[in-house]
């Protein structure tokens, strides 16, 4: 009879901690997908144009493809393609042909579009240092590691699901 209790009452509190931790993350979520941080992009297009920028500013990295773009934000083929063409319609992104392999389609960050991104970084860092100073250091960089194993955690458990399918 112990053990019927005690299981019912784990069963709980992992209900209670996975509600509370949905909770946490969808707050996370709204908050980062605020307007204020993200004023003129939409979520994916903020994902895709940070991995420009990113891959920009690191001169050793390979030019970024949209096969690349798709892997890193585990968006499907058909919302990055979209997102792809809404960026470039607005002149925010080119597509350049690789010059070794015309099959391959590189995606940059056009000039223009490198300063704008550049100064709504800036303001998303300015933010994320106010949370900073309100954290501390070390609870910061808790949050990174428990968000990083979080994410480990997550993209194993997806991996697993998609070798069964």
């Amino acid at each position: 009879m112990m053990d019927t209790t005690q299981n019912n009452n784990t069963k709980e509190t992992e209900t209670g901690l996975s509600e509370a931790l949905l909770s946490a993350w969808l707050r996370v979520s709204t908050s980062v997908n605020n307007s204020r941080i993200v004023s003129k992009l939409s979520y994916n297009e903020s994902l895709v144009c940070n991995l420009l920028y990113r891959n920009h500013r690191d001169e050793t990295a390979a030019p970024m493809t949209a096969t690349l773009l798709c892997q890193k934000t585990k968006m499907l083929k058909s919302q990055m393609n979209r997102t792809l063409n809404q960026l470039e319609t607005r002149g925010i992104i080119r597509r350049e042909r690789s010059l070794e392999d015309k099959r391959v389609v590189h995606i940059l960050l056009n000039s223009d579009a490198l300063k704008d991104y550049e100064k709504q970084h800036e303001s998303i860092i300015d933010i994320l240092n106010k949370i900073i100073t309100e954290l501390g250091l070390e609870e910061t960089k808790e949050t990174i590691s428990i968000l990083e194993k979080i994410c480990d955690i997550a993209d194993h458990l997806f991996q697993n699901e998609e070798a069964v399918e």
